[in-house]
């Protein structure tokens, strides 16, 4: 096949939206991947994993798993110019394309089975505990407490969320319906309040019985904690490279239409580091990527003229947030609702088997 110039193209970040790119170029290209994990997981799943193990196994898959004809550099990566990536192996990797795609901040084992640890001792927090505190109201918060109250309705639990009403980036109707369904579960909301994290720490803890204060001046005892606080994308190794003048006030990549930064013929970038203006959810990450690798096959079959290349339109699509395995609050073009029948448009198994279909895995 002609090829326009090299075909080596660098994607980093193995999380959902650049696992599905690999997947999808590796035929195409010389593909490598940069991921400081062994694996990728179905982002949307973990909340389910945290309080039913059998969930785990499906949801935290091995990058060699899908990945038959790319390569995987298993290494942090902490600079990057031109033509090269460099990480935190010492190890550089040399590109024709580049694709960022590392998403938020957060900390996650090398292997595999470490992660799988972490999710039974979760688990194991959970069941031993009585009371559980959960620091933040977003949709990560809301269905962490809904599935705990779901799973074990004598639990006593705590969300205390910073802003005046929960589920900020759902309209105000939707925030008080999933209000008025937590509570109706008896789930104590302290709204308009915080907790230093600072104190608490940033990670997720069972140290039994403990007392935590708001900033309202309350005390919350629970004998287990969980933070789910947004946190900030994960683009501080671009700020002091040719990329940093691309990077916007909240640390975001400014791409066009294409999906490309800056529009620099040969950067790409894809998911929630991206400043497209619509809500940071996995699925549509997949659609970024998506995007993109139809662009660069365009691009290494010399076949990619500018009027040619795919364009990304951001996404006004419903928001739905579970609420347990049968319940969800979903916002609608001119209405919100809760219960059962929102809870039938997301699949009992979260769509877990449709992810892994499309990654080629039984």
């Amino acid at each position: 096949m002609l090829r326009c110039s090299g075909d080596r193209v660098v994607i980093v970040g193995g999380g959902i939206a650049g696992a599905l790119l690999a997947k999808t170029l590796q035929n195409h290209a010389d593909v490598v991947l940069i991921d400081p994990k062994e694996y990728f997981e179905i982002p949307w799943a973990n909340l389910r994993a945290k309080v039913d193990p059998t969930v785990v196994e499906r949801t935290v898959i091995p990058h060699a798993d899908y990945l038959t004809d790319a390569k995987v550099v298993t290494a942090k990566a902490v600079g990057v110019d031109d033509s090269v990536v460099l990480t935190s192996i010492g190890r550089t990797v040399g590109y024709d394309f580049l694709v960022i795609a590392t998403g938020r901040t957060c900390t996650r084992p090398q292997s595999r089975p470490d992660r799988l640890e972490m999710f039974h001792r979760d688990k194991d927090r959970i069941a031993a505990a009585n009371s559980v505190l959960i620091i933040g109201g977003g949709p990560i918060g809301v269905e962490l407490a809904a599935e705990i109250i779901m799973d074990s309705p004598d639990k006593r639990v705590t969300l205390v969320h910073g802003g005046p009403r929960l589920l900020m980036v759902m309209s105000p109707r939707a925030s008080a319906k999933a209000l008025e369904w937590l509570r109706s579960k008896n789930v104590t909301v302290l709204l308009d309040q915080t907790i230093d994290i600072d104190v608490v720490g940033t990670g997720d803890g069972y140290d039994g019985l403990r007392e935590f204060t708001t900033s309202a001046g309350e005390t919350v005892s629970a004998d287990c904690h969980f933070v789910c606080t947004g946190r900030p994308v994960a683009s501080g190794w671009l700020r002091d490279t040719f990329l940093g003048e691309y990077m916007d006030a909240e640390g975001r990549l400014v791409v066009d239409e294409h999906l490309r930064v800056g529009r620099l013929k040969n950067v790409f970038a894809i998911g929630d580091i991206t400043d497209v203006p619509e809500a940071k959810q996995g699925y549509l990450a997949q659609r970024h990527a998506m995007v993109v690798s139809r662009n660069l096959r365009l691009l290494l079959k010399c076949d990619g003229p500018e009027h040619k290349l795919h364009r990304y339109k951001a996404s006004k699509a419903n928001i739905t947030v579970t609420l347990g395995r049968r319940d969800a609050v979903s916002e609608l073009p001119f209405m919100s609702l809760i219960g059962h029948i929102p809870g039938v448009v997301k699949p009992r198994d979260l769509y877990v088997s449709r992810t892994r279909r499309m990654m080629g895995i039984k």
